[in-house]
């Protein structure tokens, strides 16, 4: 028994191969041509690379300086504290989560909006405190 090879069949090159040879030939031949002007790109490149890491450097350099943070305590009748509470509860209600010192904040922001009058007759509303901590003797 004998087996043939079958003989393989040469196929006629595809018209996009053609094509692909030919664009190959011709950017040879511009690649010759144009190695000048490929250098001035290139150098064009290299220019807008380093202007591009300067700006970038500055950028780092002119960070925002966070805003110092300062603790302190404050004394607050139980009536303000609720409110400050029912605001709280609002806030997260709407989806908004805030926290107790954001309020606060928030108020002091619109204080400051105010115009002098408008400003005196909260100061008015609000109740005074006495200032310092209750003492410890109980008579």
């Amino acid at each position: 028994m004998t087996t043939t090879k079958q003989k393989s069949k040469k196929k006629a090159p595809e018209p996009f191969e053609i094509e692909a040879s030919v664009e190959n030939e011709i950017n040879k031949k511009d690649s010759k041509k144009s190695s000048a002007a490929k250098s001035s790109v290139t150098r064009e490149a290299k220019e807008v690379e380093a202007f591009e890491n300067d700006t970038k450097a500055a950028v780092k350099k002119i960070k925002t300086v966070k805003a110092k943070v300062i603790r302190d305590s404050f004394s607050f009748p139980e009536i303000d504290y609720l409110k400050i509470s029912e605001l709280k509860s609002i806030c997260l209600a709407a989806g908004i989560h805030v926290k107790k010192g954001e309020i606060i904040r928030a108020g002091l922001h619109l204080l400051t909006k105010l115009n002098l009058d408008e400003l005196k007759q909260a100061v008015e509303q609000v109740e005074k405190v006495q200032t310092g901590r209750p003492s410890s003797v109980k008579n």
